[in-house]
């Protein structure tokens, strides 16, 4: 398979990369590269950058706001961003709930949602996961009873990523209790204003707000923001999730990860040398770079296969690269904790909102231990890694 970038390919990844280079705000690239979190207004400011450009949703249809690109065009807009760095268009809507309404909602979701999504005018958030169904998905029990022109919902989601700043959710919720449990579920789309839903924080091991717990008691939703035919949510969440899990390899990001290692790594010094020029810590850091290369080009063989499939069901290798993806970055924050030593200790509260106590060591250490047991979730979300090698055994061996 021939893996050589035409002309025009590298043409625009250089424009790619020229407007990542001087689009990006700098308050934001500043808090990527230094590991802290980003607040809502960051997000909406950038996307609405790329929204202008028209480079908000590269993976939709034309018709509906799209770019047309190739899936080659699609890989370098993704590298050049992670590596920037700069954050992607919010995933919940640019990049799962978007392309499931587009192969599967009606033409009255469409119009109104899409262009919403586009210029992050609606946040979303996204109800999969509960107590007892995570990577078991299937197992969910929220429930959602028609009564009229509504359905009643009740139940629990939790892991809600970002859910405190939702205007809505989509949600996988059970409309046949008595069907086989991947057959009785349908997908829901929920304002986040409605009486009876309550959003709890989760504080993680980091100290941060990312991700909530969301209650629903009798929550009324219209049976019109039912997403296709009632019954067939799970149909629609293994389309969104083939979708989330072939970015999920953040090739760029490690890519990204790693040269700074090497820049900090120079300054860092190990008795009366730099870092760097430690054997073990080269050896360390030269494992991961080859690994994230071998990845890479698997990545490269996944798009260069879009090019020539006929059907639009995601690519099982997809699940490859979610393991070998998740593994490597969890990697370079464990060569940071290396570097960064008996700094590595826990960060001041409300690290983002700043500190009276004076940093401990150099100035990036401090969000070095953070990162690091944040990243430990890489591996679980969108799919725990132990799924993923089932899946790779069914659809990839035939075992």
């Amino acid at each position: 398979m021939d893996l050589r970038f035409t002309p025009e390919e590298i043409a625009f990844r250089d424009e790619v990369r020229a407007f990542f280079k001087t689009s990006v705000p700098e308050v934001v690239r500043r808090k990527m590269t230094e590991g802290h979190h980003l607040a809502k207004e960051d997000f909406v400011s950038w996307q609405r950058i790329l929204n202008k450009r028209g480079w908000a949703t590269p993976n939709w249809s034309p018709e509906w706001g799209g770019t047309g690109w190739s899936p080659v065009q699609q890989y370098f807009f993704l590298d050049e961003m992670q590596q920037a760095p700069a954050p992607p268009p919010l995933q919940f809507g640019v990049s799962m709930l978007g392309p499931v309404l587009i192969a599967f909602g009606n033409e009255k979701q469409k119009k109104h949602f899409l262009p919403r999504i586009a210029n992050l005018d609606d946040w979303w958030c996204q109800g999969f996961s509960e107590p007892g169904a995570g990577s078991d998905l299937a197992s969910l029990r929220t429930s959602a009873k028609r009564d009229g022109d509504h359905y009643v919902v009740n139940g629990q989601k939790t892991w809600t990523t970002l859910a405190q700043h939702a205007d809505w959710i989509f949600c996988l919720v059970r409309t046949d209790p008595a069907a086989k449990k991947q057959e009785g579920i349908s997908f829901l789309l929920i304002d986040m204003k409605s009486k009876g839903v309550t959003v709890r924080p989760i504080i993680t091991i980091d100290g941060g707000h990312e991700v909530n717990e969301v209650f629903f008691d009798d929550v009324r939703v219209p049976v019109e923001n039912l997403v296709g035919q009632e019954n067939k949510g799970w149909d629609y969440a293994k389309f969104l999730l083939g979708n989330e899990r072939v970015g999920i390899a953040r090739v760029g990001v490690t890519k990204e990860r790693i040269r700074r290692l090497k820049h900090l790594a120079r300054g860092e010094r190990d008795g009366d040398r730099p870092m760097i020029e430690d054997q073990g810590f080269r050896e360390r850091l030269a494992s991961v770079e080859i690994e994230l290369k071998a990845l890479e080009m698997t990545q490269l063989r996944v798009v260069a296969s879009e090019k020539n499939r006929k059907d639009k069901k995601p690519d099982p290798a997809s699940s490859i690269l979610k393991i070998k993806g998740s593994e490597l970055q969890q990697a370079v924050t464990e060569l940071a904790m290396e570097l960064v030593g008996p700094y590595a200790m826990p960060a001041p509260d409300e690290l983002d909102e700043g500190s009276n106590e004076p940093p401990i060591g150099p100035d990036w250490a401090e969000t070095v231990a953070p990162v690091y047991f944040n990243w430990r979730k890489i591996s679980i979300y969108g799919g725990s890694n132990e799924i993923q090698k089932n899946i790779i055994a069914k659809a990839i061996l035939g075992l």
